[in-house]
């Protein structure tokens, strides 16, 4: 059987997904670069104060974020391009929240009523009797109650809107919003639904980290565009089923622009990245403007979830999409430098560092926060999950899939509130999958190579060499995991906050859109 493998040269894999574009598509590499200031996000401001949903006395900000259409410049010498947004950027307004501190947002659904691409009404939840615009608003990597984490189905069209309730009862993490619509969720995002979510607490604060306008976000996000600068997305050999397996752009946009430039000091910032690409991983490295390395520039302090028990010093941070990292970049010793922001080949933005010297108070502490590693024993349950594509006879993929399951057969994962679970997933492509779990946090145990046609034969699995622990970068908590191929990826999670229905899913938005998502139950204890 013909194996794909997954590609992940930026500029190569978009010779391989525009063949099927009936578009020309933009050469953006002829484009000046570094011509366009890198914009950052508003921050969200309150509408107001409301009750609080929860029956708890008091009131709590409440915000009003609007999804519509608008014209954005991503370079200064193309046209301006149709997207949609919240609040009309994208990445949309940014939500600063503190621990303890819940909020209220309205989702209001103002996007027009025909979408920017073409549907695969053949996918589940995507058929023609549907709405083709339909939005759901999920809060990646938050801890809500079912009716407000945004699950798949509960879309609404144009003229909707829902209230959710963030009760902000975690730690300090870079969260993330985006649309979660059954069967179009990688349309949406493709059109530009996404943003980011800060939420901080006190601890965070008494490390002095970098902050104000020297903590920056980058959301990065991978797009082809047509030649008069419109967003282009490929489309299958069969005009009835226009579904693609994977989709990488030529051209990475850092908040919403295409190879801006910051000018920054000579000092410490906090970058606050995200990978809000469809399927496009990020090998992400500081480098002078002919390529050469600039030695160990980043210290990751952060990860999905939060901070790290101690700053990890990488040459180079990888990023599958819906993960996060959290850095810190010390621009002192490149005074008067330019410095390029690369995902290998591509090149991402540009950092101009100022020559004059200057006073900086901030710190990268050697201990950031104490992270208490779950203990196997404490486990009630272990689950093989296996990830899995169905093929063609030409071996081109059709669908992918979890244990084997479409996304409307009978529930299969029911942890008890409260419960601790390893859950392994057992790749069996050869795509690397982000797995992502609504509600919950979890710590990545260990991966480990197994023969596969024996699996395959016999369902059992036999190793084939040792069980290697997550990178340190790795070893915070996380709600995505890299699963990676030919290998068990095993993590541990325990299933805390609320019962009811929740999912878990690729991250590879059109994996997840095709039948790799799958709902999971968190029933109550006794």
């Amino acid at each position: 059987m013909k194996r794909r493998t997954f590609l992940k040269d930026t500029a190569a894999v978009s010779l391989l997904t525009n063949r099927y574009s009936k578009a020309a598509i933009l050469d953006t590499s002829r484009l000046e670069r570094f011509v366009d200031a890198l914009p950052i996000p508003a921050v969200a401001r309150p509408a107001g104060r409301k009750p609080r949903p929860d029956g708890q006395p008091g009131s709590i900000a409440y915000f009003r974020c609007s999804m519509h259409e608008f014209a954005n410049k991503v370079h200064r010498d193309l046209p301006a391009t149709r997207m949609w947004g919240y609040d009309g950027a994208s990445p949309g307004t940014t939500f600063e929240a503190r621990k303890g501190e819940a909020l209220l947002i309205e989702w209001a659904n103002e996007l027009p009523q025909r979408h920017l691409f073409a549907i695969d009404h053949t996918l589940h939840g995507a058929e023609a009797t549907k709405p083709d615009v339909r939005t759901v608003v999920h809060l990646h990597g938050a801890r809500t109650a079912p009716q407000f984490d945004g699950y798949p189905e509960l879309w609404y069209a144009p003229g909707g809107r829902r209230t959710y309730f963030y009760p902000n009862e975690q730690d300090a993490a870079t969260l993330f919003y985006h649309d979660h619509a059954m069967g179009i969720t990688r349309l949406n995002a493709m059109a530009g639904l996404v943003g980011l979510y800060l939420l901080r607490d006190e601890a965070e604060s008494a490390l002095n980290l970098p902050h104000g306008k020297y903590e920056v976000p980058l959301v990065l996000y991978d797009r082809n565009f047509t030649t008069d600068g419109q967003l282009s997305y490929p489309v299958s050999e069969n005009p009835a089923t226009p579904w693609i397996s994977e989709f990488i752009g030529n051209t990475i946009l850092v908040n919403g622009k295409v190879a801006p430039f910051l000018d920054v000091e000579a000092r410490r910032y906090r970058l606050r990245i995200l990978n809000a690409s469809n399927s496009g991983f990020y090998f992400l490295s500081l480098t002078r403007e002919n390529g050469a390395t600039v030695g160990e520039p980043f210290w990751q302090i952060g990860s999905d979830q939060g901070l790290l028990t101690e700053p990890v010093s990488l040459q180079q941070v990888f990023l599958a999409p819906g993960e996060r990292a959290d850095v810190i970049v010390d621009f002192a010793r490149y005074a008067g430098q330019n410095l390029v922001l690369r995902s290998q080949a591509a090149v991402a933005m540009q950092f101009r560092v100022s020559a004059g010297k200057v006073s900086d108070t901030s710190r990268l502490p050697p201990e950031l926060r104490r992270v208490e590693r779950i203990k196997e024993e404490s486990a009630s349950v272990t689950r093989e999950l296996f990830l899995g594509d169905r093929q063609d006879r030409l071996g081109k993929s059709h669908m992918m899939m979890l244990n084997g399951q479409h996304w409307g057969n009978p529930v299969t994962e029911q942890p008890l509130l409260n419960s601790t679970e390893i859950w392994s997933f057992i790749n069996l492509t050869d795509d690397t999958h982000p797995i992502h779990l609504h509600l919950v946090r979890f710590q990545i145990l260990d991966r480990r190579p197994f023969d596969m046609q024996v699996y395959l034969l016999t369902k059992k699995l036999v190793w084939t060499g040792p069980a290697t622990p997550p990178e340190a970068n790795e070893t915070g908590w996380k709600d995505t995991v890299r699963a990676m191929p030919t290998l068990v990826t095993r993590i541990i999670v325990k299933f805390e906050g609320y019962t009811g229905r929740y999912v878990w899913h690729c991250h590879v938005l059109e994996h997840e859109d095709n039948e790799m998502m799958r709902p999971y139950d968190v029933l109550a204890a006794g």
